[in-house]
């Protein structure tokens, strides 16, 4: 299934239906775990990070409900990264490359480019038996000098 990076020593793990809805509250729950690791409104990856773990999850209700009927978001921070992945069980594993112009993967297409613009890293990892995948981004924070407790 989805393994979060090792180095990162916080969690936070959500399942749901793959269903519309799954977008909603993987966001809502994405600005709660940010907002508990310290991670405030000024970190310039916040934002970013809502859209594209937004997108990605959208991505597989879109895509991969009829094969999967849950979706699963790893959350992993630390104090200087923010990393999630999402974990869908369709064997389709989509090229994280492609040019925006290219359809389908437009939505894709952005998320690569917010995911670089910002000096991140995107991987997509195949399960075990094949029949799923978990894509995975890795975000620097640039914390603002204030106090984040956890």
């Amino acid at each position: 299934m989805i393994t979060p990076p090792d180095t990162l020593p916080y969690r936070h793990v959500l399942t749901l239906p793959t269903t519309g809805q799954a977008v909603r509250v993987t966001r809502e729950t994405a600005e709660q775990v940010l907002a508990e690791w310290g991670v405030g409104s000024q970190d310039p990856c916040r934002d970013p990070a809502l859209l594209i773990v937004s997108e990605l999850v959208a991505n597989s209700v879109r895509h991969a409900a009829v094969l999967s009927p849950q979706v699963t978001v790893v959350f992993a921070g630390g104090p200087d990264t923010f990393a999630f992945g999402v974990h869908d069980r369709h064997p389709y594993r989509p090229a994280l490359f492609a040019s925006a112009g290219t359809a389908p993967g437009r939505g894709l297409a952005t998320v690569m480019e917010l995911t670089h613009g910002l000096g991140g890293s995107a991987v997509v990892r195949g399960d075990a038996d094949e029949g799923g995948k978990s894509i995975w981004i890795t975000l620097p924070l640039r914390r603002d000098g204030r106090s984040h407790d956890r």
